[in-house]
């Protein structure tokens, strides 16, 4: 939680003037009880209209200037959540923005995603109610308990017997909420992994007639997290029932001493009345209280979690190490890489120079595009370096290597947004340069036929585009930048041979200052490049051009004969 005051301490002069406010609308709250106790037992007494009049004025001013103050407060005690936990959110998006790949895959999207949202609201919950319910109900409970000392000592006594086994039970729940709501938001977590999958995976589900089977496994993890809240929740409900027993045993014994000195002549019946009055607040004062411990063990456990983030380390730091001369743009030496205890990537090493192209080939899972995730620098390299012009990418700032290039991931992603903003991203590119990509990248064809061509709007995901179309506009998106490195990982797999031989043929007219990276899983794609890279398991077992390779590498050769030969 201590992180949380560093974002309280900006609205520190708001919440002082808002628990002024809060304190004065308690006190007259406080007040009323008070008052009618003296007009019932001296008031009325001296049968003066006018008297009764000014003290019923008094009471009516009391109750308009407790409601009025109470607002106002709770409007300011909102306006600090909603700007607090606003700015939170913030800095938590951009230090997930921040996470290197390890980090990401450690803390898991989908527990990213809760952290960002649920963990977040229950953190706006709980500034707003200890703003309201953490000020009014400790004054009402305190300030109750005074007034009904100096009305009825002996009667208090009786109500404040209770108090001890009022605090052993809530200090016993709210030991073990924090806890249980981690738990929960655990099981929040897998529930929400679970939804992303099924929703990215709707068609393949369908396709396969796996609905049902997607049913029960959803069931399966509701249930989970529904008995979590089930645990949590009545861990937590015990305070309520528990309070209620025995406040309502003090009452009982208040009445019943009360009247024995009534009827003894000790005390009088406003006293009394106020007395129950302030009873009836006490008890409200306690069942909020026992709401704010409820509402903190929430909050307790989702700002630790929220924490874990911001407070993770820099793990791609930017190290200073000596700039090489070099003739090579790009220079893998002896790469080494694992996400896991086994090797992913085994001393690979390559270089290109300025304007070269370089085709991988491999098989599933082999590791071209862990070799990507590299040289962008998601991940650093357990063993050896990438230079980029002599310079080690560790040596970069990540904003600087990241714009020198110009990239279409597997599985790429388009934004609900229109055409032109999924090409642009907020960089500065006009509309003649998204034009000239298009067209080089084949999807002027259909964006030219598009309602609005560039202002057409997407829908999620790009689902309104055929796949082809989607990958081309993807390619647009690579181009439009100009970068100094492209790399296209499989990015034209819903391509047919026409379009992706003059989209090849674009490319090696149009930008032959750019050095080029392209994983493909077709031959077709890549034996017309500088050089090849043949991969399987983790290991370089071919590089050269085509003819090279089909003279001296088996893999290759099988490749190639499985889809050119047959």
């Amino acid at each position: 939680m201590r992180k949380l005051f560093t974002y309280l301490q900006p609205h520190f002069l708001r919440m002082v003037l808002g628990l002024l406010v809060k304190v004065l609308g308690t006190f007259m709250d406080l007040g009323l009880p008070y008052v009618l106790a003296y007009i019932l037992d001296d008031v009325i007494k001296m049968e003066d209209i006018r008297v009764l009049l000014i003290w019923g004025g008094v009471m009516v001013l009391l109750s308009i200037g407790a409601r009025t103050f109470n607002i106002i407060a709770n409007r300011m005690a909102s306006k600090v959540a909603r700007d607090t936990v606003e700015v939170l959110r913030n800095d938590l998006f951009a230090k997930i923005q921040s996470l290197s790949g390890a980090q990401v895959d450690e803390f898991t999207i989908p527990s990213l995603e809760t952290r960002l949202t649920s963990d977040t609201y229950n953190i706006h919950h709980m500034v707003g109610m200890m703003q309201r319910l953490g000020v009014r109900a400790p004054i009402l409970l305190i300030g109750g308990i005074v007034l009904t000392i100096s009305l009825e000592p002996v009667l208090a006594m009786v109500l404040l017997g209770t108090i001890p086994f009022l605090a052993t039970v809530v200090y016993s729940v709210s030991k073990k909420g924090i806890p249980l709501y981690t738990k929960l938001q655990l099981s929040i977590d897998r529930l929400v992994r679970v939804v992303r999958e099924n929703i990215s995976g709707v068609r393949v589900i369908k396709a396969l007639s796996k609905t049902q089977y997607e049913k029960q496994r959803f069931h399966q993890v509701n249930m989970e997290v529904s008995e979590e809240e089930r645990v949590a929740g009545m861990t937590m409900a015990i305070t309520n029932p528990s309070m209620n027993l025995l406040l309502n045993v003090g009452l009982t014994a208040v009445i019943i001493v009360g009247a024995y000195r009534v009827n003894a002549g000790a005390s009088e019946p406003g006293k009394i009345v106020a007395f129950l009055s302030y009873f009836a607040i006490i008890l409200q004062a306690v069942m909020s209280i026992s709401r704010i411990f409820v509402v903190y063990s929430k909050a307790a456990a989702s700002a630790n979690r929220i924490q874990e983030v911001l407070d993770a380390p820099e793990d791609l730091q930017q190290v200073d190490i000596p700039v090489e001369d070099s003739e090579n743009h790009i220079e893998f030496r002896n790469v080494s890489f694992s996400y896991t205890e086994e090797p992913c990537i085994e001393n690979i090493s390559f270089n290109l120079k300025q304007g070269e192209s370089l085709g991988i080939i491999g098989s599933t899972g082999a590791g071209k595009t862990t070799l990507i995730n590299l040289l962008m620098r998601f991940y650093d390299v357990n063993e050896g370096s990438i230079l980029i012009n002599g310079k080690d990418v560790r040596s970069f700032n990540k904003q600087e290597l990241r714009k020198k290039f110009g990239v279409v991931f597997q599985n790429d992603v388009l934004f609900m947004d229109k055409v032109g903003e999924n090409i642009s991203l907020g960089r500065d590119i006009s509309i003649e340069q998204m034009a000239a990509a298009a067209k080089h990248a084949q999807a002027a064809e259909f964006i030219d036929k598009l309602d609005g061509k560039f202002d057409f709007p997407l829908a999620i995901k790009g689902s309104n585009l055929s796949g082809g179309q989607k990958q081309r506009l993807l390619i647009t998106r690579a181009l439009a930048g100009k970068p100094e490195i492209l790399i296209l990982d499989d990015s034209s797999s819903a391509l047919d041979y026409k379009t992706d031989s003059q989209l090849r043929k674009a490319i090696r007219e149009n930008y032959t200052g750019i050095t080029s990276i392209i994983i493909a899983q077709r031959i077709s794609s890549v034996m017309k490049l500088d050089h090849i890279m043949v991969i399987e398991d983790g290991k370089m077992v071919g590089y050269g051009n085509h003819e090279d390779l089909l003279s001296n590498c088996g893999v290759y050769q099988e490749i190639y004969q499985s889809q050119l030969m047959a």
